[in-house]
């Protein structure tokens, strides 16, 4: 049986809004990798926890975190929120914020 097409609008910027049903089916949660492929003129989309070797685009190094940060003990992730919390006051205190 074939699924029925979602339609959806795309946003000024370009973005999409995947449905909750299509999200729970493909275990997609917030954070989650997802790769994005073309072939043919059509575009798929597929969770994935693996990034390209060598991929330093803005897009892939944050992916990286948000994975890297998903799988570090809660302790690890208090840490690194302090420590940027830091690195904003010391902005702040720089006339940068």
């Amino acid at each position: 049986m074939k699924a029925k097409p979602i339609y959806k609008i795309v946003d000024s910027k370009g973005r999409v809004l995947i449905p909750w049903e299509l999200r729970t089916a493909c275990s997609i949660e917030h954070g989650d990798i997802v790769s994005l492929n073309m072939h043919q003129g059509v575009v798929t989309l597929k969770k994935t926890d693996l990034i390209e070797v060598g991929d330093q685009s803005p897009e892939a190094v944050e992916a990286f975190v948000h994975a890297a940060i998903k799988t570090m003990p809660e302790e690890t992730q208090i840490g690194i929120a302090a420590r940027l919390m830091e690195l904003l006051e010391q902005r702040k205190g720089q006339g940068h914020g």
